[in-house]
């Protein structure tokens, strides 16, 4: 007991208080530059391709973004996520290269030089190709530069001295390469499909560069006089109603198509019954129209008829249109106008909406023209790339643009002339519905059929692709299961991808069922040319691997420009005319460039057996580059070119919107780092349900921010708690007290549990797991219940030496878990601790942690008493009737089994048993340097024993 006649005195000076300079105030905005400034100085990604050489390779292949301006929140969130992904892989051991890119080609970069060019009244068309491709390459190499350096500043590890891009000579040569493999084996058609077109931009367009939009279009019902009908004479003279919202597309009808299982009525309306003073006419004719959708037709006309006594003649099926013709209310027009138009059954037509019967246009829709192609009827190309009819077509010749809302109005000149010829039965503007547009222009679309180049889906591979290579190389096994199409041997790749989250399959195996074929060619300037010839007299392109290679070899050394500027007569060499050549001067749809990155990317750098590990990107890609590197690969390979996709959701506003700049809600990545640093973003990223769809504005990043301040106090807490700490200090797990012994063991836990996180690519699981961690076992127990021992216990204390043997532990470990995520925080405390100018937090493994000695005390059971003793003194503190814990008495129904001071874990005076969690103000006097209310201290400010034996 210390002597009671000692004066006392403040004893601060003697206890062991943590000592840092590493600061609790962040300032990541400033801080970031220099460590990224640092980590280019030391070669930080160079020194780790040396130290993981040789190890297991992970190969996470970059999805390339468009070079076309800064980058937005989205592109922050899948790089971060990559970059996380890398590290973290890097981190368990694996050689983790990550080699950026960008999409160099096509309509983003093409439509912003043309912009330039309207902006200067000039007509990109009357440009030189070669000049304007020039220009195109200026403008992506400057946006690329431009994205570079933001997506480095998000601290974004990889091969940045050295990305891909698709527009460098040697990657269109290997572009141009893939497209001569299916060329090759036969895998490649030239055909006139209906395709969606873009009259606005003047070229097809993939089905990833369409986004569809509510708009509100002219809906018409027309009325075609029937003249031939061999089952059902009643039928002749009748006219056949058809219903459409494309008015624009009567103008290049060719047929009618009925349903066969589709019931119709034919009947009489009388007069009076239309309201339209130019149908008069019509008024006393017949209509044949579905019997179910005739209320509704009727409606539709503003008829007051009831059909319960007009019905002349109800056919069941549609049997009696078999062989029927009817006439196109334009026919008087003569030439195409007064063909006839023959009725078709086609399996399509529904009783969902309009009449039942439906018009035929070949040239602009996908059922049409295989309904009409099956009966040989071909498209007429009426419609131009502008969305302008021919000059020369009968009617409306020069006029549009189709997609002009004015044009296709009630009023118009195509429901106008209607209307004269008596057939316009009704036509309204107020018809709601989705409608497709260019997600560049934002101008609608129409299906245009046109020339254009395609790779089958449904072709038996068998019948293109021969079993021994070719001389590129290609070689396809068959598939098993569902057969060796390219639809097959995709959807066979389909189920033996690991898909994250799993339920995405679904997703991916429903867009490869019910695609088309793959539309690969455009009508612009910028981009890979289709480098083939086709022989004018037999419509075949020519298949010749002398020539092909001749070809790329023009590729290797001036890249797709040699195309343009080629002398074709010496690439077609001595066997071969020009003449009897048409030179194809379509370039590739740029799906089809980047579906080939696998190609120019992860086999030429690691091999020709290289396969990606994990592509990842937003759930928009499972209909593009996901879909098109599948397509890509299993045509030129026989398999996917990856083994894992992960999906993640869009970055949407606080409230759960959309980002737009017209509503104004748009957070920028670059604002947020310029005033909160990387790390904010990057943890933002790995906290938030990426699967789905997520929300960030300046609520989110408050709590963000409120979770990053905890962790780098814990980090703080260590580094200044390890003050001084040597190698000597350390205490062997086996002679440890319990709590230590218990923390190693959760510890081993968290390791195994962010182990299981990484490899299942779950971050926001592996953040929480890591969060939890630092403040609920470390910061709100073990910390807190061991400061008495690190700032009282002496130095050579084992307790204290355990304790801080632990903490050193901790810091290893943490530092090197929390490096993934807080890229540039981990750095800055591993070097606060190892100052060092060539090292790095990042050049670590995963750590090694000790083996683990169980604890004997069920420390679940301490924990959740200690929980509720400390509930039971919190109402003592408001009421001021303690000032902490440390003045507490306490009484516990049930004192757990253990050997641990229950007194030192609660931190309060005295823990005894009774009948219930009671507190009682403590009588005991306060030891002046601990500040615990024990027995042996004789007076408040007086030393206990502990204490004056550290002092002494």
């Amino acid at each position: 007991m210390t002597d009671t006649t000692e004066s006392p005195r403040d004893w601060r000076d003697t206890v062991f208080l943590p000592k840092t300079d590493f600061p609790m105030k962040a300032g990541l905005a400033a801080k970031e530059p220099a460590i990224l400034e640092r980590w280019a100085k030391i070669g930080l990604y160079g020194k780790l391709r040396e130290a993981r050489a040789g190890r297991e390779r992970f190969l996470l292949h970059d999805g390339p973004p468009y070079a076309n301006g800064d980058i937005h929140m989205g592109h922050a969130m899948n790089k971060i996520l990559k970059d996380i992904v890398v590290r973290s892989q890097t981190l368990l051991g694996k050689d983790a290269p990550y080699v950026p890119g960008w999409d160099c080609h096509g309509l983003p970069i093409e439509w912003k030089v043309e912009e330039a060019y309207r902006a200067k009244k000039l007509n990109k068309d009357e440009v030189d190709p070669v000049a304007f491709r020039a220009e195109c390459r200026a403008y992506a190499e400057k946006w690329v530069g431009v994205q570079r350096g933001q997506f480095e500043r998000l601290g974004i590890m990889g091969d940045w001295d050295t990305p891909y891009l698709t527009m460098n000579y040697q990657s269109e040569a290997i572009i141009a390469g893939e497209l001569l493999k299916f060329a090759e084996s036969g895998q490649l058609y030239r055909g006139a499909k209906p395709v969606m077109w873009s009259p606005v931009e003047k070229t097809a367009l993939a089905e990833a560069e369409v986004e569809y939009e509510d708009v509100v279009s002219t809906q018409i019902d027309v009325a075609f006089e029937i003249v031939e009908a061999p089952n059902a004479p009643e039928l002749v003279g009748a006219h056949a109603v058809i219903w459409t919202t494309t008015p624009w597309t009567i103008p290049v009808n060719q047929a009618l198509s009925y349903g066969p299982e589709v019931d119709y009525s034919l009947f009489e309306l009388k007069t009076g019954a239309l309201e339209e003073p130019a149908l008069a006419g019509l008024a006393g004719k017949k209509f044949l129209v579905a019997t179910e959708l005739v209320p509704t037709f009727l409606k539709r006309i503003g008829s007051e008829w009831d059909n319960s006594d007009a019905v002349d003649v109800y056919f069941k099926g549609g049997w009696a249109l078999e062989g029927a013709v009817a006439r196109h209310p334009m026919h008087k027009l003569g030439g195409f106008f007064a063909k006839p138009r023959p009725f078709l059954p086609g399996d399509f037509v529904t009783t969902d909406a309009g009449t039942g019967l439906v018009h035929m246009a070949p040239d602009h829709g996908e059922d049409d023209f295989l309904l009409c192609k099956a009966h040989g009827i071909d498209p007429v190309f009426a419609v131009d790339g502008a969305g302008m009819y021919r000059a020369d077509w009968l009617w409306l010749g020069g006029q549009g643009s189709v997609i002009n809302k004015k044009f296709v109005a009630s009023d118009g000149p195509i429901c106008t002339d209607l209307r004269e010829a008596g057939a316009l039965l009704a036509a309204t503007d107020d018809f709601a519905h989705s409608y497709p547009h260019s997600w560049r222009s934002k101008a609608k679309i129409i299906f245009r059929a046109t020339p254009q180049w395609f790779i089958p889906m449904d072709k038996p591979a068998g019948e293109v692709v021969v079993d021994v290579p070719t001389p590129l190389g290609i070689g396809m096994p068959m598939s098993t299961g569902n057969g060796p199409t390219l639809r097959g041997i995709a959807l066979d790749a389909i189920e033996n991808i690991r898909w994250v989250p799993e339920r995405s399959i679904n997703r991916i195996r429903s867009m490869v069922e019910g695609r088309p074929d793959w539309v690969i060619s455009r009508q612009r300037a910028w981009g890979v040319p289709i480098a083939l010839y086709v022989n004018r007299a037999t419509g075949d392109y020519l298949r010749d691997p002398e020539v092909n290679a001749r070809i790329l070899q023009a590729f290797t050394n001036g890249g797709a420009d040699a195309w343009f500027q080629a002398d074709h007569q010496a690439l077609l060499g001595e066997k071969y005319a020009l003449a009897d050549y048409e030179v194809i001067t379509d370039i590739l749809d740029v799906w089809f460039d980047s579906g080939s990155t696998h190609a120019f990317v992860v086999e030429a750098r690691y091999g020709e057996d290289a396969r990606a590990d994990l592509y990842l990107e937003g759930s928009d890609q499972h209909r593009g580059w996901f879909q098109s590197s599948l397509l890509e690969s299993c045509g030129t390979r026989g398999r996917a070119p990856y083994g894992a996709v992960l999906t993640h959701g869009f970055a949407l506003d606080g409230n759960g919107r959309k980002m737009s700049k017209s509503l104004g809600n748009v957070v920028d990545p670059l604002k947020i780092i310029g005033e909160s640093g990387a790390d904010i973003l990057r943890l933002w990223v790995a906290q938030t349900d990426y699967f789905e769809d997520v929300r960030i504005g300046k609520e989110v990043l408050a709590g963000t921010g409120d979770t990053y301040r905890k962790l780098r106090n814990t980090f703080r807490y260590l580094l200044g708690a390890l003050e001084g700490f040597e190698e000597s200090e350390k205490l062997p797990v086996a002679e440890m007290p319990e709590l230590e012994r218990y923390v190693l063991a959760k510890l081993f836990e968290l390791d195994a549990e962010l182990r299981a996180a990484a490899e299942a690519f779950e971050f926001n699981r592996y953040s929480r797991a890591l969060t939890d961690f630092a403040n609920e076992d470390l910061s709100a127990f073990f910390f807190d219940i061991r400061k008495d021992s690190l700032y009282c216990d002496a130095p050579t204390d084992p307790k204290r030496r355990a304790y801080r043997t632990v903490l050193d532990i901790l810091f290893h470990a943490l530092v090197r878990y929390a490096a993934p995520i807080l890229s540039f925080t981990a750095e800055e405390v591993w070097q606060a601790r190892f100052p060092s100018e060539e090292g790095s937090v990042h050049l670590l493994d995963w750590p090694e942690l000790p083996e683990v000695i169980a604890a004997t005390s069920d420390w679940s059971a301490i924990r959740a008493l200690r929980q509720t003793v400390t509930e039971a003194i919190e109402p003592y503190r408001r009421e001021k009737k303690v000032r902490s814990s440390l003045e507490a008495e306490v009484t516990v129904p049930d004192l757990p089994a253990s050997g641990a001071d229950l007194a030192e874990l609660f931190i309060v005076s005295k823990v005894e048993q009774g009948p219930a969690v009671t507190v009682t103000p403590t009588g005991r006097h306060k030891c002046g340097r601990c500040w615990r209310h024990l027995p042996e201290v004789a007076q408040d400010g007086l030393l206990c024993d502990r204490c004056a034996g550290v002092v002494d």
